[in-house]
């Protein structure tokens, strides 16, 4: 096996929602019984690591809480470092909140103090927290994004992600957000590469979504391979112009590449 580093994504990759996909935790196995590493990442904020971790564990993966990121996590660390003093806004859950404060970072109050509006998915989304994030952003605040999904996964239906609300601002705005934390960002890639400690050349990004996951992988310099467990499917591929290194049923094609 040429890879020594393997990044799976979560939502439609691993599991969708409480149920883990076929054949996953044998190819978790077999990669750890290999010496290979494997990182969980997740764009999705509403919950935090340690959640992510016992999951995997529950449903059958145990996982140390060392061994996910997700965009709330590089959120956090984003922000304490390149805006330590900030006051920010979020159009986001708790676990979101939890985690910015945790980092020491602090919340705004009135929209004329906000310094950035981080847009993530929220499922008590309001127009009063649009309104707030608006006329934060027309009085100079930076709007930034956790990540840009459209929707995410779920296991009869799909639920509206950020990339919704995003366009609803950046149309109320005219103009595009500032940034984005998540996948695809260099923000997102550099922490991941950090974590793994291994060139890029090393690691297979394996996902079910071509605009996130393997644009992330190929922006890094990273192999890609998507699977078609989740939002992707065979039809989509080559819509977008984004080709996938390799294209698998489900995440266990990986132990042959």
């Amino acid at each position: 096996m040429r890879f020594q580093g393997y990044i799976f994504d979560l939502d439609g990759t691993v599991y969708v929602g409480d149920t883990l996909l076929p054949r996953v935790k044998k190819t978790i196995e077999q990669l750890r019984g290999r010496g290979r590493q494997v990182l969980f990442l997740s764009n999705k904020p509403i919950q935090n690591r340690r959640d992510y971790a016992d999951k995997l564990t529950r449903l059958g993966i145990p996982t140390p809480e060392s061994s996910v990121i997700n965009s709330s996590f590089v959120a956090a660390l984003y922000f304490k470092k390149v805006m330590p003093s900030a006051r920010i806004f979020v159009i986001g859950e708790s676990a979101l909140k939890d985690e910015l404060l945790s980092a020491g970072l602090k919340m705004s109050v009135t929209p004329e103090e906000t310094d950035v509006v981080l847009v993530s998915l929220d499922r008590d989304l309001s127009y009063e927290k649009i309104h707030f994030a608006y006329h934060a952003a027309k009085t100079g605040a930076k709007t930034w994004a956790t990540n840009p999904d459209l929707v995410c996964p779920m296991p009869n239906d799909e639920i509206i992600d950020a990339g919704a609300t995003i366009a609803a601002l950046e149309a109320l705005l005219r103009r595009p957000i500032d940034g984005v934390i998540g996948k695809p960002s260099p923000i997102m890639i550099d922490t991941v590469l950090g974590h793994l400690q291994l060139p890029p050349d090393q690691c297979l990004m394996v996902g079910d979504r071509l605009e996130t996951d393997i644009v992330m992988g190929k922006s890094a310099g990273m192999s890609t391979a998507l699977v078609l467990t989740g939002v992707t499917k065979r039809a989509d591929i080559g819509l977008l112009g984004i080709h996938p290194d390799y294209i698998l049923e489900s995440v266990d094609g990986v132990l042959s590449l």
